[in-house]
Order: structure tokens, then sequence, then C-alpha cells
């Protein structure tokens, strides 16, 4: 399963859609079937105005950003912090070391803020390497040289390594939490990402306040045009695409209780 979902994007997510798209309608109108190749194209093309020149990225992202709020206020005690993974450029740091961040830096830069202020509190970091290939470290590995850095004994640590995806990073999670006696946890993850994984956590039994943060939208914007700024347009496209269909296909499968889980 987990290789078909790997698969299944790299045709998906938008701008490989557009071309493939693209593609088949240049075969077929070299071929017998000219009105289907002129349709596939002309949807391709439709597909990619949309995801460079339009802000329907953005405003899905920004409802799934606006599902749980932020806290106003930091709680008044915390046993753990939990950090799902995929904030580290993991090829990078598997080769030079180090911590080298991408996007979702935020997660880590938000449980290091919170492990300073709860000098007691555990630290459970869910991420292996979600690559096809299993070639790089993963986050969990990752994280012991980030924190260290920055003053945070790796006792306080409790790595969870095997993780490729949401799914995983819940179900390991849990039996880690379980193991160590821990509640009164945090959820720490990207914004956009937290009603997916508050619906596996639930689904699994899994009590934890959702703790949002990476967030990539300004949470106002309306849809319309917007010629400024394809290559943006078409990062946030795509990653709202791939969690609106992560949160379909778990609701189908099962994993969890409601398509758009909700505080």
């Amino acid at each position: 399963m987990f290789i078909l979902s790997k698969l299944f994007w790299i045709i998906a997510q938008p701008l490989s859609l557009a071309f493939v798209l693209g593609l088949g309608g240049l075969v077929a109108s070299l071929s017998r079937f000219p009105r289907l190749g002129f349709f596939s194209t002309g949807l391709g093309l439709f597909i990619l105005f949309v995801t460079l020149y339009t802000s329907a990225g953005t405003v899905a992202l920004q409802a799934l950003e606006a599902r749980f709020p932020k806290a106003e206020h930091d709680p008044a005690q915390v046993s753990c912090l939990i950090v799902l993974g995929g904030a580290f450029s993991n090829n990078v740091n598997t080769r030079r070391g180090g911590y080298e961040m991408g996007e979702a830096a935020d997660r880590f830069v938000e449980a290091l803020r919170l492990a300073r202020n709860y000098p007691t509190a555990k630290i459970l970091v869910s991420g292996g390497d979600g690559s096809l290939s299993g070639a790089y470290e993963g986050d969990a590995l990752t994280a012991e040289r980030f924190f260290e850095a920055f003053g945070i004994h790796p006792d306080r640590l409790i790595r969870e390594t095997t993780s490729r995806n949401t799914s995983e990073n819940v179900t390991n999670t849990k039996s880690l939490l379980e193991k160590a006696g821990l509640q009164n946890c945090l959820l720490i993850t990207s914004a956009f990402h937290m009603p997916r994984a508050m619906g596996l956590m639930r689904k699994d039994g899994l009590a934890a306040t959702p703790w949002p943060t990476d967030y990539r939208t300004d949470g106002i914007t309306s849809l319309g045009l917007d010629f400024t700024q394809p290559t943006l347009n078409a990062q946030q496209t795509a990653t709202a695409l791939r969690e609106w269909i992560g949160l379909s296909v778990y609701y189908l499968s099962g994993k969890t209780s409601a398509l758009f889980p909700a505080p």
C-alpha cells in the first residue's frame, strides 16, 4: 500500500497530471481519436492554468489550516511532545550529517521552544524514511542531533524510527506512549496536516492536544486569479491536493471516522 500510494502521487500531483494529459492528448490527436486528444489536451491545460495562475491551492490549503485553531496560550502542564516528521532534508542529512531543514521546519522549532519551556517533558519524534528507495535516515534520527545542538539532553527523546507515513506515525507512536506510560501530550505537526493526524489518533484511541504550526497561508485569501507567483501557487496546490486525497483515502479505508475531522 505504501509503494502504491507513492507511485499514485507521482502521477496525481497537478503538474504531473497536466503533463500526462497533454502527452496523452498529443498521442490521441496523432492517431484515430482527435476528439479525445483535444479533450485530454484541454483538460491538461485547464489543470495547469488553475495550478499556476489561480489561488485555488491556497484556498484549499487554508481550509485545512483553519480546522484546528491555534491555542492562544501555552498549557499549564505538558508531560510529552509528539512531533511528526517531515521537516528535515533527509537526503542531504544522510550524506552530510547535520540537521538541514525543509518547509516544515516550524514543527521542530516549535518543539524546541516547548521543550525549553517544559524541561521535564519527554519528546517523542515519529519519522522514519518515507522515500521509495529507503536509503535515507528519518527525522527521528536527525532530531537527536538537532535537539542536542540546542542543549536538549538525548535522554528526553523517544525516537520512533520506522514509520513511513502518517498512519504508521500514529500506530507506532501509540505503542511507544503506552510503553512509556505517557499522557497529556501535545501533537505538533503542520496546521494543514492536523485534521488527518488527529483523525487517525482518535480512531486509534490515542488522546492528544492538537498543537498546529507551520502555517503556509494568511487565512484570508479568496479564490481568484494570481499571475504573480506561479511557482508558489503550484506548490500550495500540490500540498493541498495531497492532504485532501489523504483525508479521503483514510476515511474510505476506515482508518478515520470522519472525512474532515474537527476539534
